[in-house]
């Protein structure tokens, strides 16, 4: 009798594992060992969801109307306070039924997008260093990965006019990430009115991936693409109130923007998926509703003694020595007990960098710059 055996799809062959499943693992592995890691890999905040978010969700769960499938766009309320946000802190108009689109988190949003506007064989244009799910979003669409490297003399910002022209006529998509992962880089004024205007030419629709805009300081305010002029005609905007309002895992997030885009994305979607909790849609309202001197004090918890970036809590550092970013961070953890995020790891771009994440409490992080400065001699 023959036995059913699973076999690999061809796609997976071109999508490495994702790297911080692996170093989630390896840190588990130690720390079943015993070993203090003091864990500075992640972007996942350390301080609580505020309380009157958390209220709010433990409301909703005594109402059984709250229990049961929630509508695939979302609550309508969500999706006006969504909509509203936008209104306050961007001054863009947005038409919550058409413009406006709950997520499962960004990532969500974020994987899905090339399946709803990529044929096998376009270009997604992707950064260099990057989150890796805008090239395994690409692969798994049957899209070819076309990597922006970004520079430290260019102040990590893509050069889109050095993209060739055969390659620009074959994309479907292009994605940018300001303020950025990992490099902390945050868009000059007029670089994104630029992105906009070079996807109109082109044909391409522009994926703006805005999760640490309100992680800014010295007085820094981050924008949003759809404050370009012509935006709403070739781009979509993705926003998590994950790093914003400490929710990394109640997982929800939006989409915003052209009509066309947003509608396709929920085309998709509403086949893969039965919406977001409505529990959790409920706790959202309770976050956007949060004065903005709330979010002015937690971001004043990331301060620190070195040179700081002006948005993200992340530090984009060189590796010292060679250079060889996994052997550097494979040394950290495993002479340290101290978990970092080498560049290789968002890209060939990224090699010869390491990332910190700046969201565990400061005695950790102290904790952690002596056992590097202990193993450095």
């Amino acid at each position: 009798m023959s036995t059913a055996r699973s076999r690999a799809a061809t796609r997976l062959g071109r999508i490495p594992p994702y790297f911080f499943a692996e170093m989630r693992a390896r840190v588990a592995r130690l720390r079943g060992e015993g070993v203090d890691v003091a864990g500075l890999d992640v972007g996942d905040p350390d301080l609580p969801t505020p309380p009157e978010i958390v209220a709010r969700a433990v409301s909703a769960l005594h109402d059984p109307r709250n229990l049961r499938y929630p509508s695939y766009g979302g609550l309508a309320e969500l999706r006006a306070a969504m909509a509203g946000w936008y209104r306050r802190r961007f001054g863009v108009e947005l038409d919550p039924d058409t413009q406006v689109l709950p997520l499962l988190g960004s990532k969500d949003g974020i994987a899905h997008l090339p399946l709803a506007v990529v044929d096998p064989g376009d270009v997604v244009l992707v950064p260099d260093p990057g989150y890796a799910v805008y090239t395994s979003g690409a692969l798994m669409a049957g899209g070819e990965p076309h990597p922006m490297r970004l520079r430290p003399e260019r102040g990590f910002l893509p050069d889109l006019g050095a993209v060739p022209d055969a390659v620009a006529a074959r994309a479907r998509l292009l994605w940018l990430n300001y303020p950025n992962n990992p490099t902390a880089a945050v868009a000059p004024p007029g670089f994104l009115d630029a992105a906009v205007a070079f996807c109109a030419e082109h044909g391409i629709l522009l994926a703006h991936d805005a999760p640490y805009s309100e992680i800014t300081f010295d007085g820094y305010r981050a924008p949003s693409l759809l404050q370009s002029p012509g935006a709403l005609e070739v781009g979509i905007e993705f926003h998590s109130l994950s790093k914003t309002y400490n929710m990394t895992g109640w997982r929800v997030g939006m989409a915003v923007g052209g009509a066309e885009a947003i509608a396709l994305l929920g085309q998709v979607k509403s086949n893969v998926d039965s919406g977001i909790f409505t529990v959790v849609q409920r706790a959202a309202l309770a976050a956007l509703e949060e004065p903005a001197e709330a979010l002015t004090a937690r971001n004043a918890l990331l301060g620190i003694d070195v040179p700081r970036p002006r948005a993200t809590f992340y530090l984009w550092a060189p590796v010292p020595g060679d250079g060889d970013s996994r052997a550097f961070a494979t040394r950290l953890l495993e002479d340290a007990a101290v978990s970092v995020t080498p560049g290789i790891a968002f890209g060939p771009g990224g090699e010869g960098f390491f990332r910190v994440s700046l969201t565990a409490p400061d005695d950790r992080i102290d904790e952690a710059c002596r056992r590097i400065r202990a193993l450095a001699g």
